[in-house]
């Protein structure tokens, strides 16, 4: 027979071989990370490194998927019950998400709260919570060829209304008879961010997060939308089959003298081409403003390990891994880094200026249940102005009546 000490004993290693087997299961985790873009950041990359450094046993497979399909990777996974942990992805798709319960919330602290542009957790936040951490963040521009501005006799300056934008658009194409805006009106998501760039410069919104009530129709968004409509008439041929990369390339071949982009966008031009960029003008009821359009990380519910997905969230969206993805990447400032950051990219930078000013301003990018309805009801109506289908008060009373289906 064992001794009574031989049973003690037996039962304390016993003991021990199972808390040792629990840690290891509660360290021995595989985390799945979709980062929707087609490529991880060496910013990303360098904190993920970090995390499962200071984590043994944590593993972080990543995946990244093109921006045309990783969005409804990650949801059609959720949906089916084989959940990623956590996935990079557009803002646009939380209100989806946290209403079908496939995300949980997340905690960003009052103290932390302080440190983001304004606006910014807007673009985040639905019924009181917020549903992901934002990861990017841009706001737009107007960029001009000022060699096509003053081949057309006119000084390279701001249009500070959009009356002056039209003037001096309309101004190039009669003179040198090339587009004086590049206008987009293809079927495809920045068609109708490039819209919101005007609404909320001429004071309008398209939902009011507070109350879930639809707001697109009103004085302010007829303006707008006439005013895109007014455009297409001083734009390049056939503004429904581009896009925002593809009006990019025409400026770049000077075949549109301006358009709209985000900070990326100077970069991406010629260096032989003679440009500014300045604020989005102002519409008639309403200041300067921009489209705020953030990417977050969403953690999905239902892996086991969302604890631990969270804090890797956590991490990758910190003060200053935040601030080496944002500066790296040519991004919009997402916090206000000058408070913990000494002498930030964009600080005393008149490039820089033109996109952080407009922040406060600006408006979120509106979130509803189905956001590839919203984006299909507003592509619809701004197509209809460009055509010339109908008129813009019907459009947009008709664009209204139809996302009270989808919010």
């Amino acid at each position: 027979m064992k001794t009574m000490k031989t049973i003690k004993r037996f039962s304390l290693i016993t003991a021990g071989l199972l808390l040792l087997t629990g840690l290891f299961q509660i360290q021995a985790q595989e985390l799945r990370f979709i980062m929707c873009g087609g490529e991880v950041r060496a910013a990303d990359q360098q904190v993920i490194d970090a995390f499962k450094a200071s984590n043994p046993g944590v593993t972080v497979n990543m995946e990244a998927v093109p921006w045309g399909t990783c969005q409804d990777k990650s949801m059609t996974l959720a949906a089916a019950g084989d959940p990623v942990s956590l996935s990079y992805m557009g803002s646009r798709t939380l209100k989806q998400l946290g209403e079908n319960n496939l995300i949980v919330p997340v905690t960003i602290p009052e103290k932390d709260q302080a440190n983001y542009q304004p606006g910014i957790l807007n673009t985040v936040s639905h019924l009181g919570k917020f549903w992901g951490f934002p990861h990017a963040f841009s706001t737009k521009a107007l960029f001009i060829n000022c060699g096509l501005i003053e081949k057309a006799g006119m000084q390279c300056v701001a249009p500070h209304t959009w009356e002056g934008m039209y003037q001096m658009a309309k101004t190039v194409k009669d003179k040198l008879g090339i587009a004086g805006v590049g206008l987009v009106a293809k079927d495809f998501d920045n068609t109708m961010h490039q819209f919101l760039n005007y609404l909320y410069s001429n004071g309008g919104t398209v939902i009011d997060p507070a109350t879930n009530n639809i707001t697109l129709n009103s004085p302010q968004a007829i303006e707008a939308l006439e005013f895109y409509g007014k455009l297409a008439s001083v734009a390049q041929e056939g503004p429904t089959a581009f896009e925002r990369s593809q009006v990019k390339d025409l400026f770049n071949d000077e075949k549109v003298a301006m358009y709209i982009d985000g900070p990326w966008g100077g970069g991406q031009h010629k260096k032989t081409l003679k440009t500014i960029n300045v604020p989005i003008p102002a519409g008639p009821s309403g200041n300067n403003g921009t489209l705020l359009i953030t990417d977050s990380i969403a953690v999905f519910k239902g892996t086991g390990h969302e604890s631990v997905a969270m804090e890797l969230a956590r991490a990758l969206s910190s003060g200053q891994a935040q601030y080496e993805l944002d500066s790296s990447w040519g991004l919009t400032p997402i916090m206000k880094y000058e408070k913990f950051i000494d002498n930030p990219y964009y600080v005393n930078n008149s490039y820089w200026s033109v996109f952080v000013e407009p922040i406060a301003s600006g408006g979120p990018e509106p979130l509803f249940v189905e956001y590839k309805s919203l984006q299909t009801v507003m592509n619809n109506m701004i197509q209809g102005i460009v055509l010339g289908e109908g008129s813009a008060a019907d459009l947009v009373a008709t664009a209204a009546e139809e996302l009270e289906e989808f919010k």
